[in-house]
């Protein structure tokens, strides 16, 4: 097998602005395109799209979980000593000689013998592959020398066949080939949302990590249908959803629901609307609010912005 070229580059920008990822040490870089609203998706329609779904219709994957690095047999976790005896290590945890010894240009070849786990909620979901060997980089990124338990991983990519017993130890799960990853850690998330006008950095936090906690926590979102494709990317790319809803709270509603539909305009493009539902604490009143996203392609995009909704 021919040795890739990889430096280590610094990690890619997330796709926002107002409320960017970070990723580990280069997290301002990531933090500053988290957030802030896409204009246009697209999708590369290169032949690893055939490859990667099995030859068959392509599943597109915008998933938020975990990432997690295993040893594929006992000849990779033995040959990973080996590279980690002739390494100098003193004075490092074992998850930042791990870390260490997997970024070593040296080391490149390892990296391809590690199967890469992507787990949501705790459930080992996906594994992972990049579409181009260079993105390895992103792998070893994301598995971090000092993880944190609010550490948070976005994978984009396309969702192929299951994976084989003999990949990854018996673990039977589908394969995403991704083409990009966003590493960074919550708390980032809620910093680099932007806060609105008469309200605290304390109140704002709260609303923002209510909603993107019922976001995460909604059943099965392993991101690769439309409707979780989009509220995900929402989570990590709209900071309009987190402003309305410390607004909401403000003025005494509760977060009552969320809701994605398929769009009246969804015609010769996949849109759907995700819309929220805010209930007055006291009155019982309802008040909607909706956002369109079109998740035709691979990355998801805004259409309309957040606006009042009315049912029909």
């Amino acid at each position: 097998m021919n040795e890739q070229t990889e430096s280590s580059p610094p990690p890619a920008s997330a796709p926002i602005e107002a409320n960017g990822m970070t990723g580990p040490p280069p997290s301002a870089t990531r933090l500053q395109n988290i957030v802030a609203p896409q204009s246009a998706g697209g999708n590369c329609s290169c032949g690893a799209v055939a490859g990667a779904a099995g030859g068959g219709a392509v599943s597109f994957v915008y998933a938020i979980g975990r990432v997690e690095a295993r040893f594929a047999n006992l000849a990779a976790e033995k040959e990973f000593a080996q590279a980690t005896g002739r390494s100098d290590t003193a004075g490092m945890t074992d998850q930042q000689t791990f870390h260490a010894v997997l970024c070593r240009p040296e080391h490149r070849y390892l990296r391809r013998q590690m199967c890469w786990v992507f787990t949501i909620q705790g459930l080992e979901t996906y594994l992972l592959t990049p579409r181009d060997p260079a993105d390895t980089d992103l792998l070893v990124n994301a598995i971090r020398p000092a993880p944190g338990p609010n550490d948070i991983d976005v994978v984009i990519g396309l969702r192929g066949p299951i994976a084989s017993p003999e990949m990854c130890n018996g673990l039977i799960v589908p394969i995403v080939a991704f083409d990009q990853i966003y590493s960074f850690d919550r708390e980032s998330l809620m910093k680099a949302i932007p806060r609105p006008e008469k309200t605290s950095d304390e109140e704002f936090g709260r609303a923002a990590e209510e909603l993107f906690g019922r976001i995460l926590q909604l059943a099965d979102n392993a991101g690769d249908t439309d409707e979780h494709r989009a509220l995900n990317y929402l989570a990590m790319r709209y900071p309009g959803i987190y402003v309305k809803t410390a607004e909401q709270f403000r003025h005494n509603f509760s977060l009552t629901g969320v809701e994605v539909r398929l769009s009246p305009l969804s015609s010769t493009r996949n849109i759907v609307d995700v819309i929220f539902s805010y209930t007055n604490r006291n009155t019982d009143f309802t008040e909607k609010f909706f956002v369109r996203v079109d998740v035709t392609e691979e990355f998801p995009f805004l259409v309309t912005k957040l606006s009042p909704f009315f049912d029909r």
